[in-house]
Parts: C-alpha cells; structure tokens; sequence
C-alpha cells in the first residue's frame, strides 16, 4: 500500500504573471475570485490600514487603526467568494465563551472584534478584526542566532498553548494546523497610545516595490501597485523576557467540527501530520489529531529544531521518520505499508545500511545540545522523564491510545514544570 496527500491550492497552480518580490504574496493571487488589493493609507470600513502584517494561502492581514476606538487590530482579508471558516469557529467561540468565562484557555484564542464584508474589483471579500499580535513564535526563532526560547518562556508558552487546545476541545472544535507559525506573542496595550506617524517612527515606514507585469502590459484594477514587506514588531527568540510571553493560538482556517464535518486529511505543515492520515484513510480525523501535533509543537517551542525532518518527498517518507523515531508501526499498519523495505527489516530495525536516530537522540540533538552551547538552561533530568512521559503519550500511533488535551493539562510535565512559569508571568 503507498500513500497519496491531500492536496489544496498553492502557489505553483498559477502561472507567473508578475515580477516575484521577496518576501511578498503571489501576486498572480490578485484576480477575480482570489485577494483584495489594498494599499497602505485606504480605510476599510472604519479601520485605517497602517501597515502589513503578513498573509496566507486565503487571506492577507493588515495591522489597520479603530477611527473610533482609538486602538490597533489586525483586519484578515479573505479571498471573495470564500467561506470563512475562521469567522464560523471564531463566532461559536464567541458564544461558548459566556457558558465558559473561567476556562484557563479562553483568554489565548484572540476575540472577534468585528466582522464586515468589503466590496472590491475581485469580488465580495469577508473581513474580521482581532486583536494583533507582536509576532510569531516561528517569527521569532528565525530572528534568532540561536533559535532558542530561553526554557523558563518555553514552558510557559506551551502550558499557554496546552490550555488553548484543552478549550477548543472543550468546544468541540479541532484546530488542525497548530504550529509556531499560528502562535503569536502578544503586543503590549501601549502600542494604542502610538498615533500612526509615531508608530512609523518607532517601527518604520512600510516599505513597497512597485508591481511589474512580465509582459509589460498595465496592471488591471484587481491588482495592488506595490508590493508590501510586512512590519517586524518583534525580538529574537533568545531575547524575549517571561514577562512579555503571553500568547494568542490564531488562525482557524482549516478548524472543524468532529460531530458535524468529516475530514480525512490534514493541511498541517509536514512536520506535524499525524501517522493516522495515511494509516486510517477512511477514518475521519478527531480531537486525538490535534494532539499529536501539540506535541510536535511543545517539542520545536522547547527545543531547536523540530523532532521530524521537514523535507519529505512524500507520505512514505514521512512514516519512515516516525519509525526511526518511535520503532515498529502497530502490526495492522506495517504489514500493509509496502514502502517498508526500502528503509527497515521486518523486526523495525534499519536495512538500508543508515543509521538511525531515534528519540532519545533526538533530543540531545535538538534541544540539549544547543541550550549547552548557546550558556542557556538545559532540561534537567526529572522535567525531562515528565516531558518524555507525556510527549511520548501524545505521539502514540494510534491515535484512540492518546491522551485528551484534558489529560495533558493536568500531566505531571504541565503541573510542576509549566504551570508555575505561567503563574509567575501573572505576577510580573
């Protein structure tokens, strides 16, 4: 049996039309049906565009000023026609929150503060306002020499994060794509008191290249004239104190509802897809998914690198590592996992003359070694049992033996290692 991927719509099913700019979304993306040309200084409704702050596959986001509140908010502009699906997850949220006001988690998913729908030459585009956020944790190692939170801000991020995911789940609601690229760090509320000029002195003017069509033709209205680099408001991972360590789980764009929505796939980046997409295709995905990928997450947050290797050529290979990693699949699944040979003999041990670097290693590569090297703090031995405990359990292969993200807050890892870093960040 070989294994097939979801696939969704990306960057390479639109022919070049433009000039590439670094570090700028597609700009073939700017068409009927696909994004809404903006441009810094426009007002959407009543929110006045300061700058940008990144984009996605469905929508961009734009760091935008409350005219009338006199505050900042990040204004998420999705393709026209499109669901919003983050809008849906995000309203229901909204309504659980009044039954679940003392939920530890409900303050890290960001509220919607407002929703409206902009009128553009590409179509009818649905808008949400949330809170901004400083940046990305994944922002924030790639800042860093040595791409490393210090371990007292690891814990806490990731006892944040286990709270989130514990109540999303209490919701029913899956969130399907957590990595540090969905985690933001939060912006200080002093950021309000910043007119836009004084926040351009304090940050920098955006900056833009002008939009080019490779055929020399004019741009059409769909189209923006320049490009936008986003604003960086942040620091580098090493660099950020626990006092500035609260976060925001973002991004619901591919959250479902079990109860409601079948799915069987997963548009998690490839470090992170749980060994069930491809051992139980005809199974729907549930909660238990979302914890495997919790558990790649608290791994990068706490370590370098991430567990698993990020360049697979396909689901095959993506297996391969899991079993390096963890041993032999459950006899159901290796016995129809045809691919086996190419790497292992039939007892899991490796046949293909490399050597193979299992978990234990994985961690001193990953995480211990490089605190080591860099004068920061190292897990020591009984936090690391406990983390190894919980993680471990978090990343069994079948994914009915995991534990509830109720389980994982109240491990023994969260109660004496996570939780009092976040109990301290209340205090400061």
């Amino acid at each position: 049996m070989e294994f097939s991927d979801h696939k969704t719509i990306n960057d390479g099913d639109f022919d070049v039309e433009y000039m590439p700019l670094e570090g700028v979304e597609r700009l073939e993306r700017y068409r009927p049906g696909g994004f809404h040309p903006i441009a810094i200084g426009d007002y959407l409704h009543r929110y006045l565009v300061v700058h940008k702050l990144g984009s996605g596959g469905y929508s961009t986001t734009w760091l935008a000023r409350d005219q009338t509140a006199r505050k900042y908010v990040a204004i998420k502009v999705a393709v026209a026609e499109g669901e919003c699906q983050e809008s849906n997850i995000l309203h229901r949220i909204v309504a659980a929150n009044l039954d679940n006001e003392t939920h530890p988690g409900k303050a890290i998913i960001p509220p919607l503060l407002d929703e409206f729908i902009v009128n553009g030459p590409n179509g009818k585009h649905r808008c949400i306002a949330t809170l901004p956020g400083m940046m990305s944790l994944a922002g924030a190692k790639s800042a860093s020499s040595t791409m490393l939170f210090q371990l007292p801000v690891a814990r806490a991020i990731a006892a944040q994060l286990i709270q989130a995911v514990a109540f999303l789940h209490s919701q029913g609601i899956v969130h399907a794509d957590i990595h540090p690229g969905n985690i933001l760090l939060r912006l200080s509320k002093s950021l309000d008191s910043l007119s836009p000029d004084e926040f351009y002195e304090k940050y920098g003017e955006p900056y833009g290249e002008s939009v080019v069509r490779l055929d020399n033709q004019p741009l059409t209205k769909g189209v923006p004239t320049h490009g936008i680099m986003p604003v960086w408001l942040g620091e580098s991972a090493e660099l950020i104190p626990l006092s500035k360590a609260s976060i925001f789980l973002t991004d619901f764009g591919e959250s479902f509802l079990p109860s409601t929505t079948p799915r069987h796939y997963s548009n998690t980046p490839e470090v992170g897809v749980p060994p069930e997409v491809h051992f139980l295709p005809q199974e729907p995905l549930s909660f238990p998914s979302d914890i495997w990928t919790l558990a790649c997450t608290i791994w990068t947050i706490i370590g370098q690198r991430p567990l698993f290797e990020g360049f697979y050529a396909n689901a095959d290979s993506r297996a391969e590592e899991h079993v390096d990693v963890f041993g032999k699949l459950p006899p159901e699944w290796w016995g129809k996992w045809d691919a086996r040979s190419r790497w292992f003999n039939e007892d899991g041990s490796r046949g293909d003359g490399q050597v193979g670097r299992p978990w234990a290693e994985r961690f001193e590569y990953s995480v211990q070694e490089p605190r080591r090297r860099y004068g920061m703090e190292e897990v020591g031995d009984k936090e690391k049992a406990a983390l190894f405990v919980i993680l471990k359990a978090m990343m069994a292969f079948r994914p009915w033996e995991r534990p509830t993200a109720q389980d994982t807050l109240e491990s023994e890892w969260m109660r004496k290692w996570a939780l009092p870093e976040l109990k301290r960040i209340e205090k400061i």
